[in-house]
């Protein structure tokens, strides 16, 4: 990646990125929010859904030991790894402080990539909640108060310069319209508004169902796969017991034990389901996105 980005070619950079955790081969890796397109270096994948409108109705990719569950409420033990990957993860958060302290708690150290608060003022995301910078060595954060914040500024950018930026100038340049953020310790941040609530209810669209996959793009899907496959500590994943990791998102008890029924919790009595091998380990009852998830 560095090599691409001293000749110039920042396309070729930005797509070799996810290939670089600048960790050892000991450490053990998380990736939080890792949908279907995991880093090859993560050895623990978590994530909140199988499939969901938020990554275009992509599957979850399970080819390593993987959890379903929030960010907001990790189901893993205090420092069980040594480095988080969130990437394109916390824009989606309706509590960033929740969400950041949550990945302090689990790991040492960690990776955060989103797009720049720019990029999101003028070409908003439905399903983000949050407008993300970095000024310094910390993270500045604005919560969203509806998914456009500026109706007027993205009018007029819609209107003539749109096609131009996301055609020619964002592919060209991606590096200056994302935040990538490496942290130790802690992760420095501001959030200018605390008390803004970001859990508004987002749009439906008619594009809201599953588009069809075209050869393109499972051809791309496959070279993904095979480089994660290549890259990925296949055999060191396999050997990992992760119910060793875990600690229950109810009572944060750190015994969870295998059930007839699941996973269990004998500190307070809760049952997660399991399901393929992939445990579902969400605090009894829960809100997400306004919706009640009970178990």
């Amino acid at each position: 990646m560095k090599v691409a980005l001293r000749l110039g070619m920042e396309k070729l950079a930005w797509s070799l990125r996810r290939l670089h955790c600048p960790v050892s081969k000991d450490a053990l890796v998380l990736e939080v929010g890792s949908g279907g397109n995991p880093y090859a270096r993560a050895n623990v994948l978590l994530d909140a859904y199988e499939v969901t409108r938020e990554r275009h109705w992509v599957p979850l990719v399970a080819d390593r030991p993987t959890v379903l569950g929030m960010v907001e409420n990790l189901p893993f033990k205090n420092k069980a790894f040594d480095f988080v990957i969130a990437s394109h993860v916390l824009e989606h958060s309706v509590d960033p402080e929740k969400f950041l302290s949550e990945l302090q708690r689990v790991a040492n150290a960690g990776y955060i990539e989103v797009p720049d608060a720019f990029m999101e003022r003028i070409n908003p995301y439905r399903d983000h909640r949050l407008e993300i910078t970095q000024r310094g060595d910390g993270l500045v954060i604005r919560k969203k108060l509806a998914w456009v914040n500026d109706e007027d500024l993205v009018e007029l950018y819609e209107n003539k310069v749109k096609p131009w930026m996301t055609r020619e100038l964002m592919p060209r340049h991606p590096f200056s319209f994302h935040v990538r953020y490496y942290w130790q310790g802690e992760v420095r941040r501001i959030v200018l508004n605390p008390d803004a609530d970001a859990g508004w209810n987002v749009p439906e669209t008619v594009a809201d169902t599953a588009a069809k996959v075209g050869l393109v793009s499972r051809f791309k899907g496959f070279v993904l796969s095979s480089l994660r496959n290549a890259m990925s500590q296949r055999d060191r994943n396999r050997r990992i017991d992760c119910l060793n990791l875990l600690r229950c998102p109810s009572c944060h008890g750190e015994q969870l034990k295998q059930g007839g029924n699941g996973l269990e919790c004998p500190t307070c009595g809760a049952v997660y389901a399991v399901n393929q091998g992939i445990p579902k380990l969400f605090a009894a009852t829960t809100e997400n996105n306004g919706v009640s998830r009970t178990l």
